[in-house]
């Protein structure tokens, strides 16, 4: 190198003094150089290309997000090391990095395992899931729960075996281990509820993907079940994500266990001396023309009862969309029934004399 710039000596002088190394101004560029072309290439890995290439892949998000993560620090650690290099202080490969017990090569080929252990853990997932479980007639919310077990399972021993092929002595973390499980299991009691309280919910199937249900007031629809927690998309199109020893422990209303068809009742007041067989006939009316009324069972009008200045009448009708679009219904048929109401003269309503 120093031929190219036989003209400019002085780039190659020493400028500094490092640790008893020689610094020059070369050596300062090509250590920028280096920083700047690592980051580069991590924001590269870290951008929307490298994501959508594993997407392509089937990698879950998040584990891509990991994935991602891990190469931009191994491009940026590698193009480090290799930047102090030329810079003139040489940093062996097989030299401890301070504060970590690890050298650069085992970082680097540690990151190298994790990430072929969790792209493997992921493939395997859905290998098992195209193939063997979404041909099994099980439940989707299970298909998907035993594929993520697996999926787990596999990445687990996965890590195991990236951490002894990175060099490192599984034997030194036993104690690490041993006190961090301490701290840890108080931790993660909440965690290990929700993990349980998961798979009951899968196993007793007491909801599933696609009921509509009612939890501690709110009323959505579930559209995934996971081992920690449920989603519920409710009436706003909002997800609440519900953790799921909640689910188990709470009063739960599933709107579409066994049959989607719920009993609706629509109470009606009219004033004394109203034509009551007119007001029934115009509230089985009302109910027979809309379209999400079932036709059977009949919908029917009951005399509910005497008020002090009213006449307590209710409609009970059945139907499968209720718990789709609960308040719409409801608005409908009550535009309908005050229509008719009109429309068989008892539109307006008078005290009752007497």
């Amino acid at each position: 190198m120093k031929t190219l710039f036989k003209d400019s000596p002085w780039l190659f002088e020493t400028k500094f003094d490092v640790v008893g190394h020689h610094i020059s101004i070369a050596g300062i560029a090509a250590f920028v150089a280096c920083l700047l072309i690592g980051l580069a290439i991590s924001s590269v890995l870290q951008g929307a290309f490298a994501r959508g290439l594993l997407a392509r892949m089937r990698i879950d998000p998040n584990l891509a997000n990991i994935i991602t993560s891990l190469l931009s620090l191994l491009a940026f650690l590698g193009l480090l090391v290799l930047g102090v290099g030329f810079a003139g202080i040489p940093i062996p490969w097989t030299a401890r990095v301070p504060g970590v017990g690890l050298s650069t090569e085992q970082i680097m080929s540690l990151v190298i395992w994790v990430v072929a252990a969790i792209w493997l853990s992921s493939a395997i997932k859905n290998f098992i899931l195209k193939h063997f479980l979404s041909q099994s007639g099980m439940d989707r919310s299970l298909q998907y729960t035993l594929s993520q077990v697996t999926g787990y399972v596999a990445l687990a021993l996965g890590l195991v075996i990236a951490v002894q092929n990175a060099g490192i002595n599984l034997s030194a973390l036993a104690v690490f281990a041993g006190a961090a499980g301490v701290g840890l299991g108080l931790g993660l009691q909440t965690i290990a509820s929700n993990f349980i309280s998961g798979l009951l919910i899968l196993a007793e199937r007491p909801i599933k993907i696609g009921d509509r249900i009612t939890v501690d007031g709110m009323t959505g629809q579930v559209q995934e079940i996971r081992v920690r927690a449920t989603t519920v998309v409710n009436n706003d199109n909002i997800a609440v994500i519900i953790p799921n020893s909640r689910i188990i422990g709470a009063t739960v209303t599933n709107w579409s266990y066994g049959s989607p068809a719920v009993r609706l009742h629509f109470p009606v007041v009219v004033a004394y001396g109203s034509d009551v067989e007119k007001v029934k006939q115009a509230m089985l009316e009302a109910a027979a023309e809309h379209p999400a009324v079932l036709k059977t069972p009949v919908p029917s009008v009951v005399l509910d009862g005497f008020a002090e200045n009213l006449i307590n009448f209710e409609l009970i009708a059945w139907s499968e969309q209720m718990s789709n679009h609960p308040q719409h219904l409801r608005s409908d048929l009550n535009f309908g029934i005050e229509r008719r109401l009109r429309e068989w003269g008892v539109g307006k309503f008078k005290r009752a004399e007497g």
